[in-house]
């Protein structure tokens, strides 16, 4: 059956095509998280431990929502890592050790581009697509995205 929301076929294609950009992202970022999470090391080991699966934790909570998004919109959410590593503007090469401030400088550096990023697709959401729905999800996005980079940022002072 058509999706029939008020909003053109090739609209919708458009939004679905970003947000799939977005699910690429947050599951990149997932998967760096829960490697710090594995990975970390030092005599802050357990709290650093905890403070990672509280994050992926609610990483995973996002990805599952941009996938439902995109699939309320009419379309099919990608779901290989194949695909998210050719849709991801991160990278999953890490440079840094296995301590605090190496993970937490390169999850936060990662969550500002996400930041960056969704702060943009808010306004073309709205403006060029004629979506006020997905611009309102991806405000929430990056509202949640601004406080788990408070938190990273608030270990490295």
């Amino acid at each position: 059956m058509k999706t029939a929301i008020g909003i053109t076929d090739a609209h919708r294609q458009a939004v679905a095509d970003v947000l799939s950009k977005i699910l690429a992202d947050e599951t990149v970022l997932y998967i760096k998280t829960k490697n710090a999470h594995w990975n970390i090391e030092g005599a802050d080991f357990y709290d650093k431990h905890k403070f990672f699966e509280a994050q992926f934790g609610q990483l995973d909570e996002l990805i599952d929502n941009v996938a439902e998004r995109i699939r309320s919109i009419g379309h099919y959410a990608p779901a290989t890592m194949k695909s998210y590593l050719s849709l991801t503007q991160l990278t999953e090469v890490t440079g840094q050790r296995n301590d605090s401030k190496g993970f937490i400088t390169e999850l936060l550096e990662d969550h500002q581009s996400i930041i960056t990023a969704l702060r943009e697709h808010i306004k073309s959401f709205a403006n060029d697509f004629h979506d006020a729905g997905s611009s309102d999800f991806a405000t929430g996005l990056m509202e949640t995205h601004e406080k788990m980079a408070w938190f990273l940022r608030a270990h490295l002072k």
